[in-house]
């Protein structure tokens, strides 16, 4: 697929997938996409891990379920694979780092990767980094040394329902030439 037709058409998929195997030479296809990304003065803060053994995959997602009265499922709970996304917070340039950025750059090339290879994915953070640290029990259950964050994880796979993809407001009102709001 041609990289402008990738980025039309990626979108956040939610639905089920499936149960098809990924076949590891696109999983390391996707992986290298994302370490490719860009990184705030080559620190490469970021690091990821492809999982696609099926018990492996039954402990993260059993690690993450909703509570028992939250209606809503695992996103990309039925996905024959899982890309999560680690990171750490080194310092680039005098007191910054840049990791978020580093891990943003790598999801969204394997995003694109994955649209690119015929599969659906969705970035999957919110509920993974917050106070509940759901993010470190799948970095334990994956034996990830502390000093790692698992931030993210991309569910990979066939999409099994229809794919909606949101409308973009007009480019006129996001992008200009020149100065904002102009021509």
């Amino acid at each position: 697929m041609e990289l402008f037709e990738a980025i039309s058409k990626r979108a956040s998929y939610r639905g089920h997938y499936e149960s098809t195997p990924v076949p590891r030479a696109h999983l390391e296809m996707i992986l290298r996409a994302g370490l490719d990304a860009p990184s705030g003065c080559n620190k490469q803060t970021t690091s990821l891990i492809a999982v696609d053994d099926a018990t492996l995959m039954a402990q993260l997602l059993d690690a993450i379920k909703p509570d028992a009265d939250d209606p809503h499922p695992v996103v990309g709970g039925t996905a024959p694979a899982f890309i999560c996304v680690l990171t750490r917070r080194l310092v680039a340039y005098r007191d910054r780092s840049y990791f978020m950025q580093d891990y943003a750059a790598a999801i969204q090339n394997m995003l694109l990767a994955a649209v690119a290879l015929g599969y659906e994915s969705c970035w999957v953070e919110g509920y993974i980094t917050d106070a509940d640290k759901l993010g470190r029990k799948m970095a334990d259950i994956l034996g990830v040394p502390e000093e790692y964050e698992l931030v993210c994880y991309l569910p990979i796979g066939v999409a099994v329902d229809p794919v909606r993809r949101v409308s973009k407001k007009p480019m006129r009102e996001r992008a200009w030439f020149n100065g904002f709001g102009k021509e």
